[in-house]
């Protein structure tokens, strides 16, 4: 499965961004899809996770900021970011696989997207 993330860039703090991770096969439609970010100097921390009967979950410094959705028809997942702030900077990661007790980690996931850059300007 290929992945590709789009949908980064500049924003004020307060705005809002919608990212969207888009796969190469319908298998996808099956998998869990995360999204992680890393800062610069930071390690890659789990952002959001969407399994494929569309339950949810949320790391608590994005909770009722962030939200996810999939649609299976189109192999795509969307990141809403809204509120967005300063510490929101960070390259953004798309991954997918089957779902596990790992979904909070990166080795739960088998396949990466190549990353989107979002910076909050404060």
């Amino acid at each position: 499965v290929q992945l590709q993330a789009s949908g980064g860039g500049l924003v004020q703090a307060g705005g809002s961004l919608r990212l969207s991770c888009a796969a190469s096969e319908r298998t996808f439609s099956s998998y869990t899809i995360g999204w992680f970010r890393q800062a610069p100097g930071k390690e890659r921390e789990f952002v959001s996770a969407i399994r494929w009967n569309g339950e949810t979950y949320y790391a608590e410094s994005v909770k009722g900021r962030f939200s996810t959705s999939r649609d299976n028809a189109k192999n795509t997942v969307d990141l809403q970011m809204n509120s967005l702030k300063f510490e929101d900077t960070a390259v953004y990661y798309c991954a997918a696989g089957p779902f596990s007790r790992l979904y909070t980690v990166p080795r739960g996931y088998r396949y990466w997207g190549q990353g989107t850059l979002v910076t909050v300007s404060s």
